[in-house]
């Protein structure tokens, strides 16, 4: 049975996230590190996935990781969403390591790789456009586009016809691209014919970047509703204490109408991020199902949550000097990462079997 309540240790593990985070990235830290052209903030990633641990949760015990599963995973990436932080948490600690964990890990370079991964000492990205969706076919060149979190890779995981490699950055030709969403860079990433350590063959290749960009749809649910709950509280608080002809906006009853319609959006939503990680965990057969429900609805509540944040704030939200802009640009930027509501939309009719209209 699907359990969508939050357990006592996922409690303890948001308040230990959400502190650091408090402390070490709050919204004038991230506009100043866009500002200066370096959205990632120093230090932030090595207490993250290193101090707290949470690079290995996705990672067995014996292979170095924390031995924990999709949902602790899940609320990891709700208080990164809240904050909307530059980290390769997504693509890194997510899809990389279930990529990797669908492999052979008694591979001395798979084993090394997650090893290093778990501990927060390198970061691995899969060399394929933020736009991937999990039943995509993998880029046919060398030459890769939009690849999230590139820039600060130190390991590339590279589909090939021949199977998968695992691709140093160092000998990668990585270019930065200027994204919508600041916070998370995308970058073009090249890499040649035949450099890299082969990890797996063709086929158990495809079944783990599979695996992994689904893992990666399912708990990018989690942090768009970490970043709609974010815009709803946030939305509340200050309509709260903005005053018009002497009343709080928020107490205008066109305003309780917006914000009663958005609140029960993020309740849908939360059930529906909760659903698709409780159903990775669990290794259920629904969870492409699950996975794609959650993605087609959560990814337009996130828009839908930061979009009222900026018009219920007024002049204000307007401002660069409110983060309220880095929210929206976050949430239509993950409606498209891997891949859009009308993509899953597309894959629940064929997992149901409800076919579209000839």
């Amino acid at each position: 049975m699907t359990d969508l309540l939050y357990s006592d240790t996922e409690d303890d593990l948001r308040a230990a996230v959400r502190s650091l985070l408090t402390d070490r990235a709050d919204p004038s830290v991230v506009l100043g590190g866009i500002e200066s052209g370096d959205p990632y903030v120093p230090g932030l990633w090595k207490s993250l996935a290193g101090e707290i641990g949470a690079a290995g949760l996705l990672v067995p015990e014996k292979l170095g990781g924390q031995g924990a599963s999709h949902r602790e995973a899940a609320v990891v990436l709700e208080e990164l969403g809240r904050a909307v932080t530059p980290a390769p948490y997504l693509t890194s600690a997510v899809v990389a390591t279930e990529i990797l964990l669908a492999l052979d890990t008694e591979s001395a370079p798979v084993a090394e790789l997650l090893a290093g991964l778990a501990a927060g000492r390198t970061v691995a990205v899969l060399a394929q456009p933020l736009s991937t969706a999990p039943d995509d076919e993998p880029p046919v060149t060398g030459t890769v586009n939009g690849v999230a979190d590139g820039g600060l890779a130190d390991v590339f995981l590279v589909e090939r016809a021949d199977g998968l490699h695992a691709v140093p950055a160092a000998d990668a030709t990585v270019e930065p691209q200027t994204p919508l969403d600041l916070t998370r860079p995308l970058a073009r990433v090249t890499t040649d014919a035949g450099s890299g350590t082969r990890l797996a063959d063709a086929a158990t290749a495809r079944a783990a970047v599979r695996r992994g960009l689904l893992a990666g749809a399912g708990l990018l649910a989690s942090e768009q509703l970490g970043l709609a709950e974010w815009c709803l509280e946030e939305t509340v608080r200050h309509t709260r204490t903005r005053y018009q002809f002497n009343r709080p906006v928020g107490s205008f009853q066109a305003l309780k109408h917006r914000m009663a319609q958005l609140w029960l959006e993020v309740v849908n939503a939360r059930a529906a991020a909760r659903a698709a990680a409780d159903a990775l965990a669990a290794g259920s057969p629904d969870a492409p199902l699950t996975v794609a429900v959650a993605q087609a609805y959560c990814s337009k509540v996130a828009v839908h949550a930061a979009e009222e944040c900026v018009q219920l704030h007024g002049g204000i939200g307007m401002t660069w000097e409110h983060p309220a802009h880095l929210a929206l640009k976050r949430a239509k930027s993950d409606q498209i990462a891997l891949g859009s509501a009308g993509r899953h939309q597309d894959a629940i009719a064929a997992l149901v079997g409800l076919p579209a209209p000839a």
